[in-house]
């Protein structure tokens, strides 16, 4: 006997489980960067503050509780086969239904509004929201789904700048730097500094965003670029910014960068800052239905 699956409760309950899982469970990656950082900060407030964020890693852990009181909204991810037997509109359907489930179930706080009324639009959901960024795979009948719920405290610290081409490579570093002194304590440093440079406008927010979803210690696989997340991050964290604002040697744990190609007479340089909270999940699912829960893909 042949039992049917039904692929879109699937990724409705992935989703379900991802928004609630990347809240209350930040990647190992992460919690060694912050372990790091401890250990390498001088500032005594500084230091304090790196070891509560330890703690409070901890506390989420051990009651299985959030991380952060700001659920944020849901953003996904989605790498989507072309053979995968589940068209986009019913996947962006589960989506947004897992979303209200988790929001309902746990329950979350819901930040979703009217943009202008600013009444609530409903649990963590409405008008194009979530919001979901897509990728399609020749020859592959897999889905992947990150989920990125992103706090206003952080994505407040967004910044897009046109530069010109005879800004050079200067001009992303002066952008950059500007933005994360202008920025001060407000996105909870220390974070992740996404960077994302070329394509237009648009495209540099979005890849600015998808930088900041690398785990910490990953580098562009350009090595010119890489050599200027290298450069970007010694030179943020001698800013002495530090933690929560307060001073210190960490105000950055990663920059990662993501670049395309771009026009001729463009240089388009976004920033988006990831707050130290930088959470993350991901998941596998096959065109049969089934789920392997990851961090990454």
């Amino acid at each position: 006997m042949t039992v049917a699956t039904d692929l879109q409760q699937v990724v409705e309950d992935t989703a379900a489980h991802l928004y609630v899982w990347a809240l209350k469970d930040i990647p190992q990656d992460l919690r060694d960067a912050i372990a790091a950082a401890v250990e390498r900060e001088t500032s005594v407030p500084g230091r304090r503050v790196l070891e509560t964020i330890v703690r409070n890693v901890e506390v989420a852990e051990e009651r299985q509780n959030l991380v952060c009181q700001d659920t944020g909204i849901a953003v996904y991810a989605c790498r989507v086969g072309e053979h995968f037997p589940l068209h986009p509109a019913r996947i962006y359907d589960a989506l947004k239904t897992g979303t209200e489930r988790a929001t309902v179930e746990h329950p979350l706080r819901s930040n979703a509004v009217h943009t202008i009324t600013r009444e609530n639009t409903g649990p963590n959901t409405g008008h194009r929201l979530p919001i979901v960024h897509w990728e399609f795979i020749p020859d592959w009948d897999g889905l992947d789904v990150k989920c990125v719920p992103k706090g206003s405290g952080s994505e407040n610290m967004s910044f897009l700048k046109m530069c010109v081409p005879a800004d050079g490579v200067k001009g992303i570093k002066q952008f950059v730097l500007e933005s994360i002194v202008g920025a001060g304590g407000k996105p909870c440093p220390p974070g992740i500094v996404g960077v994302g440079i070329g394509g237009s406008a648009d495209y540099a927010v979005y890849l600015a965003k998808d930088a900041i979803t690398r785990p910490v210690g990953t580098r562009n696989s350009d090595p010119v670029v890489a050599e200027l997340e290298a450069e970007l991050y010694d030179l943020l964290n001698q800013t002495g910014i530090g933690p929560m604002g307060l001073g210190g040697d960490v105000t950055v744990l990663a920059v990662h960068i993501e670049h395309a190609d771009t026009h001729m007479t463009l240089n388009p340089v976004a920033v988006n800052y990831q707050c130290w909270a930088a959470r993350r999940a991901s998941a596998h699912i096959s065109a049969a239905g089934d789920v392997d829960l990851d961090r990454e893909f």
